[in-house]
């Protein structure tokens, strides 16, 4: 940035004709903005922030503001860019006007109107691209962007029809020669992040959504495709009427041209909002012209960036920084496009258009579920750490307990051996459950992504899970269930085969169920694999084999921790399908020659026999589907719970204001308009 070395008169004749200038085009700009409000409302959408304050609480620092009374709006058929240094606020901006900010220590204030009115942005009539692109690693580009399409568009369009979209919606990405190219993730080498980027932005422009948030769409892209993506992006909004916001942090000149308004920030202060082609004249009003052959961005960005202050030649007189940008936020609070921007503001509030369709995903929940079913099932086919490095375990694990255990025979000393066997089948074996869980953890993400733009709903995503899942747990559960089986000697009884076999398969489901419930309230894989240990650690201990149940504390252990324990009715199920019907010596002096099985559950494992082993195994697949239904019930309660916590948590404008010294008040501004 050159530094000034003007004449004193020489300059006040500059700045004269740059303000004149100025005011000729912003004259210019009001009666198009006013004509513009008044006659492009059609079915689109108006979205419009006033005096917005986010802050984050810190503990004993008190509050911080990352959002500082900020005003704007966006409309249909233009692209509203939001630019500014690293960590100014952008995606919180974006954030906060899409309704995804939830955190608890975020705080907000200010008035966000849609159509004028006080709503939340329905499920199908926004989409949110994020900054992290989440996408399903095992599917190629083709099958993602597929898949999306079936659970988005309409049930009335033909397969056909969905496929001929998502692939011209690849084509328009620039994506068709990497279309039967997973996406790729830890395990294989697929797209790079520019393209996973696109693939994201496929995924949602797919229905033409009313209104898109964009944050960083360019981020990994280099600047021919970003010019494409962009380009793409803008004819959307001029040719379908659709408003989009996008956080871009340092736009190519070409891709800069294409935007249609600005939102600068620095460090949650807004140094201008409006068209891009003003943002110059502002600059240089203040002493800070764009140099010629310069990116205006790059310009804009190095003049508000104090994060390397010592490395940047100032503009006028060796001022700070923060002093620049000071003065840049006052003179845009001052200019006439301010006032222009709250006038605009308050018009498109006083419209009170009609309410936002509230339509969700335009499938139906049947569509919704065999299209998650089909997806999760080729998912879990290629992702190895899914059931096949599990499928690899068990049989080693089997193959060690046959070997162990092998031709156990029916001898008195057996009978502990074949408890101890059969306790570690029911809780050791189904412990390794939790294998799967990071796999989980991933389409977790996935699933909190798509349910945010409204694809499908939570019972749909549950359907799609347990359907799919079952074909694997059958398999793991019989090949290795069967080398455990007949290389211990168990009841030769086909039989008591197909109920063994029957019962491991729903354990195996239960605490995956389990998992499932632990994933919901803790999405980090680390912390859910250590929970979801500590929980099946403390049912495996109270379980009634470590400790038999007459011996287990009565207050707490045995009611009601022995009867929520799943491994209770476990073991209780495999130990009747193997002692009932057997008879062994008996050791002990002075006893009968011969001790039944009936005799050992009794007695010796002290098994509940007032029911059947149908009995145990019918309240295990119950647990199945409670812990399935508390997935979905926790799922939505947190949906409904955290928008109550935020309105809960608020702070008032008059704490915000409290937060930075003399701030100013806009929304008395608009008042007075």
């Amino acid at each position: 940035m050159s530094s000034q070395n003007h004449h004193p008169e020489a300059a006040e004749n500059d700045s004269l004709e740059i303000q004149s200038m100025v005011s000729g085009q912003i004259g210019s700009y009001n009666e198009a903005a006013s004509f513009r409000i008044e006659m492009e409302a059609g079915d689109g959408v108006f979205l419009t922030w006033t005096d917005l304050w986010v802050t984050v609480s810190g503990g004993r620092k008190g509050s911080r503001a990352i959002l500082q009374g900020l005003t704007g709006y966006a409309e249909p058929g233009k692209v509203l860019a939001i630019m500014g240094p690293s960590g100014c606020g952008k995606s919180t901006l974006l954030d906060t006007l899409a309704g995804r900010l939830l955190s608890s220590r975020m705080h907000q204030t200010g008035e966000i109107l849609i159509n004028g009115r006080k709503e939340t942005l329905a499920f199908g009539t926004s989409a949110y691209v994020t900054q992290d692109d989440t996408l399903m690693t095992t599917l190629t580009v083709r099958e993602a962007v597929f898949y999306s399409a079936q659970l988005q568009l309409p049930d009335s369009m033909s397969i056909s029809e969905k496929k001929e979209k998502a692939e011209m919606t690849i084509r328009e990405m620039g994506l068709q020669d990497s279309m039967d190219t997973r996406i790729g993730g830890w395990s294989t080498k697929g797209l790079s992040g520019g393209q996973k980027r696109r693939v994201s932005i496929c995924i949602e422009i797919l229905t033409w959504p009313k209104l898109l948030f964009l944050d960083e769409p360019t981020s990994g892209l280099d600047s021919a495709a970003s010019y494409h993506v962009m380009n793409r992006i803008v004819k959307l909004a001029y040719q379908h009427g659709r408003t989009i916001i996008a956080s871009i942090h340092q736009p190519s000149s070409e891709v800069f041209e294409l935007f249609h308004n600005l939102c600068l920030l620095s460090y949650g202060k807004i140094v201008y909002f409006g068209p891009v082609s003003m943002a110059e004249t502002l600059f240089a009003t203040n002493g800070f012209p764009c140099p010629t052959l310069r990116n205006p961005s790059d310009h804009y960005l190095r003049t508000i960036n104090k994060d390397f202050e010592e490395d940047i030649e100032q503009g006028i007189g060796g001022n700070s920084t923060e002093e620049i940008i000071d003065m840049l936020v006052k003179s845009y609070k001052s200019s006439e496009i301010c006032k222009q921007v709250q006038h605009n503001v308050l018009k498109i509030s006083q419209q009170k258009r009609g309410p936002l369709e509230m339509k969700g995903s335009q499938a139906s929940f049947i569509t919704q579920s065999i299209v998650l079913t089909k997806r999760s099932f080729i998912n879990m086919y290629r992702d190895l750490g899914y059931y096949w490095l599990r499928f690899v375990i068990y049989i080693a694990l089997c193959l060690c307990v046959g070997t162990i255990f092998h031709d156990i025979g029916l001898t008195y000393g057996s009978i502990q051996a074949r408890g101890s066997m059969l306790m570690f089948v029911a809780a050791f074996l189904t412990f390794m459950a939790i294998g799967g869980f990071p796999s989980f953890v991933e389409d977790m993400k996935i699933f909190g992504r798509e349910r945010l733009n409204g694809h499908y709903g939570v019972g749909a995503f549950v359907i799609g899970n347990t359907i799919s899942s079952i074909p694997y747990l059958c398999f793991i559960s019989l090949i290795p269930g069967a080398l455990t089986y007949y290389l211990v000697g168990l009841q030769k009884s086909f039989d008591h085969f197909i109920y063994f076999v029957i019962l491991l398969f729903t354990s195996t489901m239960l605490v995956e169920s389990i998992m499932m419930t632990v994933a919901s309230v803790v999405p980090n894989y680390l912390m859910g694999i250590i929970t979801g240990a500590g929980i099946q650690g403390i049912m495996i201990l109270n379980g009634g084999f470590f400790r038999l149940p007459d011996d287990l504390p009565k207050p707490f252990w045995r009611y009601p921790m022995y009867y929520l324990a799943f491994h209770k009715y476990a073991n209780q199920g495999f130990y009747k399908n193997e002692f009932e019907g057997l008879s062994f010596p008996n050791n002990q002096v002075g006893g009968p020659p011969t001790i039944t099985g009936d005799e050992v559950l009794r007695n010796f494992w002290q098994v509940e026999m007032g029911y059947s082993k149908w009995i145990d195994l019918a309240i295990l697949f119950g647990m199945v589907v409670v812990y399935r239904l508390m997935f979905w019930g926790i799922i939505i309660t947190i949906e409904k719970i955290k928008p109550l916590i935020k309105d809960y948590m608020a702070v008032s404008p008059k704490q915000s204001s409290m937060i930075l010294e003399n701030p100013s008040s806009i929304s008395s501004q608009l008042e007075m308009l």
